[in-house]
């Protein structure tokens, strides 16, 4: 019979065992690593503008001879990159895509590519295998690498100590400006956009030639960024300063359409960097399905080899260039790219303008040339010291051959020439391996001409070392040869906001002539013109009135005052057109007023004019004029409080376009007729208006009315001049 197994009990964790460690030291010990390898090391791009996944990826390229010559399959980078990148085939490969010209990502690829890489303006479109695609460096990595073999820059060990890999790479322009870079880190970010290499390379010449170029002359020669996308770019100049200065902000960018008129579709042929197809359809096909873009019928996606197109049928009858500037406003066929230009300076991370992205650049430049030039100097100098040593032997080449001939050890041979003519051991180990065919007068001779060559090109390299000037204008001429070489026309295309469409609603409502009808108890009525006419007899609830009709059009805005110091703001589009025999809308419903807040007048406007007023008639007897301009709102705000003083009760309210008269009646049936010319004009809205009525105690204004002659007879022998006063008795009919 088997023995049943017996598990060993656990010895239980008793609390003195935990050791306790403060959270800032768990923060600093376990945290903060992670953290830094991630901005250094793999999110923030540095000042040669690559992250190290694509510095490792090229640098394997240039290695692997792929500078020149044919292309090789993406599978065979992508494994010897694998040597420098230990993160997998996939990421590296990810990487490659972005880079190659296929996928159309940079304004300048860096790798020439033949196969299917997808398009960055389409998420959904895949790139095939690396088994399947080719690629090699294209013409331009030419100028990323000028130098790397003459330790222009520093190396370090790659992962597993087998290899040596750059820190950077010496860029000849500024590619960080040229090309596009994002990253995410730990509790920071970089977004850098694209800028065009010709008006880089002349913005960075300026700075060159002059320290003290300024931003405003920075902002006449980069212009903007330009994106490999193309697109409209709104142009701002105050925007684009700020980020020039600050290196954050936003800009925005806007597709590029044309209109087939005999098709009845637009093609948009650009969409903005930042956004892609499948994102501006989804949000298309929304709008379509929910009724908002009724002027669409049909959406396309026509991507082909001829490159991107967006295809919108349309409805008959339909406006291009009004529903484009609707879409721009509604759909990411507008869209903005937001700038943050963090780097990495010296391994740390630093936020910079464009200027101090240019200086910081410079400065890296020039440290680079200085170390080239520098291994330069040394192997000219090394060279120079060999032809000394061999010009020594020339006043007696028999002497150097007897010297050898008759030196009974090899080891023997180097001590022998360097007593025999005062050279050293580097020298003569070089006398030495001189084959003996070489060891006559002309050979000799020829080889020490050198000597005087030499020692102008080292004086030269030295005064360039030295010479902060002279290496500027060595950067300048590269930039100009750059320039010359892989310039290009802007793809992103310039507008000025003063021309660029703006989406309005009312170009998408309606127009049209309407009657208003406002009764006293708040119901509201808009009246075609045509049905109007037919009828004229409003439908009232038993004891309503008819307090307001007034003209107005589709499009008009409406302002309605209440006896509460409120105004509420409406289109007239928003409400329904109603027939004469019906109550219409009730307002308090609508806008949801509070308790006892009723209409007391509205007034529809298109603009907010200069000279208009807002005539207030209190019960104190006071009354005020406040400009229309008081209550304009930049943004679309649907009530305004606090539109006219609440010290006393509001009696009336009238819309003054010209002055008037109107008559004001207290509780005793004593009245005043005025011109609305004499009640003062105050611009804050909650003044309390001067005196008009004279009033004595419990006396209270309780009517105001332009059109006196409706319920009052002798009304015209209640003219006052003078104000206050305290008027006199009127009939009421």
């Amino acid at each position: 019979m088997a023995r049943k197994k017996t598990q060993a009990p656990q010895t239980p964790v008793t609390p003195a065992e935990v050791t306790q460690q403060p959270i800032t030291e768990t923060i600093e010990k376990n945290y903060m690593p992670y953290v830094m390898s991630v901005i250094v090391s793999r999110a923030i791009p540095e000042i040669d503008g690559f992250k190290p996944s694509h510095r490792k990826l090229l640098y394997t390229m240039y290695k692997m001879g792929l500078l020149t010559g044919h292309r090789t399959k993406s599978a065979n980078v992508v494994g010897q990159t694998m040597k420098l990148n230990p993160h997998g085939d996939m990421a590296i490969y990810e990487t490659m895509v972005r880079l190659t010209r296929g996928n159309e990502a940079l304004l300048h690829p860096l790798i020439d590519s033949k196969g299917s890489f997808g398009k960055v303006y389409s998420r959904d479109m895949a790139f095939a295998a690396s088994r399947y695609t080719e690629v090699k460096l294209d013409a331009i990595s030419a100028e990323i690498f000028g130098g790397i073999d003459k330790n222009a820059v520093d190396f370090t060990d790659n992962y597993d100590n087998t290899m040596k890999e750059p820190v950077l790479l010496p860029t000849a322009f500024p590619n960080i400006l040229v090309s596009p870079n994002m990253g995410i880190a730990v509790g920071m970010a970089s977004q850098i956009c694209s800028f065009n290499l010709a008006e880089v390379c002349d913005g960075t010449i300026a700075v060159l030639k002059n320290e003290e170029t300024t931003t405003e002359e920075l902002l006449d020669i980069i212009k903007a960024p330009d994106f490999s996308g193309g697109a409209n770019l709104i142009y701002d100049r105050n925007a684009l300063r700020a980020i020039y200065e600050t290196g954050r902000g936003n800009v925005v960018l806007r597709s590029r359409y044309v209109y087939d008129k005999e098709a009845g579709c637009i093609d948009v042929t650009e969409i903005p960097y930042s956004t892609s197809i499948e994102v501006i359809m989804k949000k298309l096909t929304d709008m379509i399905k929910a009724g908002a873009l009724r002027e669409v019928t049909d959406v396309r996606d026509e991507i082909d080899l001829n490159g991107f197109k967006l295809t919108l049928d349309l409805r008959r009858g339909a406006d291009p260039d009004k529903l484009m500037a609707k879409l721009f406003k509604k759909t990411p066929l507008q869209d903005s790219f937001s700038c943050n230009f963090n780097i990495l300076i010296d391994g740390s991370p630093r936020q910079l303008g464009l200027r101090g992205i240019i200086d910081e650049w410079i400065r890296f430049r020039m440290d680079c040339l200085r170390r080239e030039y520098a291994f330069d100097l040394g192997k000219k100098e090394e060279k120079l010291h060999l032809l000394r040593g061999l010009e020594k032997i020339l006043g007696d080449v028999d002497l150097a051959i007897r010297i050898i001939r008759e030196t009974q050890k090899e080891k023997d041979v180097i001590r022998n020439l360097m007593q025999g003519f005062l050279i050293d051991e580097i020298q003569a180990e070089f006398i030495a391996e001189i084959k003996l065919r070489h060891l006559n007068q002309e050979y000799i001779t020829q080889r020490t001409k050198e000597i005087h060559s030499l020692k102008k090109e080292i004086d030269e390299l030295r005064a360039l070392i030295e010479s902060e000037k002279k290496l500027k204008n060595r950067i300048v001429k590269q930039l100009e040869r750059i320039k010359a070489a892989y310039g290009q026309p802007r793809k992103t295309k310039l507008i000025y906001e003063d021309f660029a469409e703006q989406y309005t609603e009312e170009s998408f409502i309606e127009n049209y002539g309407v009657k208003l009808v406002l009764t006293k108890e708040g119901y509201f009525k808009k009246i075609t013109l045509p049905s109007f006419r037919m009828s004229d007899e409003q439908a009232l609830k038993p004891g309503d009135e008819v307090l307001q009709i007034e003209d107005a059009e589709n499009v008009s805005e409406l302002l309605f005052v209440t006896n509460q110091q409120k105004i509420y703001k409406a289109k007239a589009s928003e409400f329904e057109t109603k027939k004469s025999s019906v109550l219409g809308d009730y307002i308090p419903s609508k806008f949801g007023f509070a308790d006892g807040e009723r209409v007391m007048a509205v007034k529809p406007i298109t603009a907010y004019e200069q000279n208009h007023y807002f005539v207030y008639i209190f019960e104190n007897g006071r009354g005020i004029r406040v400009p229309i301009s008081s209550y304009e709102t930049k943004s679309s705000r649907k009530k305004l409080v606090g539109a006219y003083s609440a010290a006393s009760p509001l009696v009336a309210a009238f819309y003054e376009t010209e002055p008037f008269h109107l008559l004001l009646v207290n509780n005793e049936g004593r009245a005043i007729y005025i011109h609305s010319s004499q009640i003062p004009e105050k611009a804050t809205r909650t003044a309390a208006g001067a005196a008009l009525f004279s009033l004595k105690e419990n006396q209270r204004i309780v009517d105001a009315t332009r059109t006196p002659e409706v319920h009052y007879e002798d009304y015209e022998k209640c003219k006052r001049i003078k104000l206050p006063n305290f008027g006199i008795t009127v009939t009421k009919k």
